[in-house]
């Protein structure tokens, strides 16, 4: 490969959450020690832990050279690189610059949205297992949230029924949907997203889509955007991204909208403006002019493979020792989310069983249930593959035991 995914990176001390948490013991790890000799495997919130495309750090630094920081308008090139990675990796040819907007993070850019679709109190429809970020700042803005749980069968899969039952019934404006999904890793199929967007339309239905993991598909699945579907697609539905996911830039916060129905456009622009909060940093800006060229999307290509590589094993891993866990293949993300019900009935124990001894060894995965699954937990596999291996036999001789 011509990028590096296998060096271990030490994290402790460079403003890591994945592993500053639980090395200071800090929340939700403040109650478990670790035992003695075992090392820090972040496997809980998503980030990943490879070394950076390099020419994103090349981007800040050469910004950071010039001695000024002052106001500045958003450059021609932060537009056109989105243009073009959206034309080159998911082969939509008629986004303008007027379509894109700045947002603070994907989540900032939803409720944003929300509120010139829906007012406080209002309800809104999600599919559950749901991203937690989702429920925690729906909640707090004050909306009612409306699940739709997804089926699962050989895969996750969307309960058509329910979902329009529940938009009747509740008298619903405003989805919310994760293409792909998060936690459940799901590469929506076309046929999936069209029967989905009829019964939006039948109802007319707004759809804010987070499509923030949309360049993580793995095993030849392609990202489909919700906009591109057909005309009410198009003007009904606002598409959040960012490049934090593929290329693990969170901490330098920056996400960006994009809207094809003009009101919708100018609305959300207006809202999002109102605290004067809503503005990139300068370096948010040239990180993604530098993560968003051709190489760039060979790093993403040849980081996919490392990702389907790990899944491979994992997933290989739980079907030989892990009895009783449940799981569907994600088919996209780098999170694998795992169903635990059977295995702790059969063991008699609980999830907090499985977490209390996953920490004490310092494999660090997370809870699944504030996804709305019980018995749940969800692990990042964005980590080298000799970390995994590592990962893994731990949680056969300690956890799954």
């Amino acid at each position: 490969m011509k990028y590096d995914f296998t060096t271990k990176l030490e994290r402790i001390g460079h403003d890591a959450l994945a592993v500053d948490a639980p090395y200071n013991y800090q929340a939700p790890f403040d109650s478990i020690q670790r035992k003695e000799g075992f090392s820090i495997i972040p496997m809980w919130i998503a980030d990943m832990n490879f070394p950076v495309y390099p020419n994103i750090q090349k981007s800040i630094i050469e910004r950071v050279n010039h001695p000024t920081f002052g106001y500045y308008s958003i450059r021609d090139e932060y537009y056109e690189a989105i243009i073009n990675w959206h034309k080159n990796r998911y082969g939509i040819e008629y986004i303008q610059k007027e379509n894109i907007g700045y947002e603070n993070g994907v989540l900032g850019g939803l409720l944003s949205a929300l509120s010139i679709l829906a007012k406080p109190g209002d309800s809104v429809l999600l599919h559950s297992p749901t991203y937690i970020g989702f429920t925690m700042s729906i909640k707090n803005a004050g909306y009612n949230i409306i699940h739709s749980n997804l089926k699962f069968e050989d895969t996750w899969r969307i309960d058509y029924q329910d979902m329009e039952e529940k938009i009747q019934k509740n008298h619903i404006q405003v989805a919310i949907f994760a293409n792909p999904h998060n936690p459940c890793g799901r590469a929506w199929e076309k046929e999936e997203l069209e029967k989905l967007m009829a019964i939006f339309e039948k109802y007319h239905v707004y759809v804010i889509s987070d499509e923030i993991w949309a360049d993580l598909y793995l095993y030849n699945n392609k990202h489909i955007p919700l906009h591109s579907l057909n005309e009410y697609a198009k003007q009904h539905t606002i598409s959040l991204y960012a490049p934090s996911k593929t290329f693990n830039l969170s901490g330098l916060i920056g996400a960006y909208h994009i809207i094809f129905n003009d009101y919708l456009h100018k609305r959300i622009l207006k809202a999002s403006s109102k605290s004067h909060y809503n503005s990139m940093n300068v370096l948010s800006m040239h990180a993604l002019i530098g993560a968003y060229d051709k190489d760039g999307a060979i790093w993403v290509d040849e980081l996919k493979a490392v990702l389907t590589q790990n899944m491979d094993y994992a997933t290989q891993f739980i079907d030989e020792h892990f009895q009783g866990v449940r799981y569907a293949k994600p088919q996209a993300t780098y999170m694998l989310y795992l169903d635990c019900k059977d295995y702790c009935e059969k063991n008699q124990i609980t999830i907090d069983t499985l977490l209390e001894r996953a920490y004490s060894v310092g494999v660090y995965f997370q809870d699944g249930r504030p996804f709305n699954l019980d018995h749940s937990i969800r692990i990042n596999l964005a980590l080298p593959y000799e970390t995994i291996k590592e990962a893994f036999n731990r949680l056969k001789d300690y956890v799954f035991i």
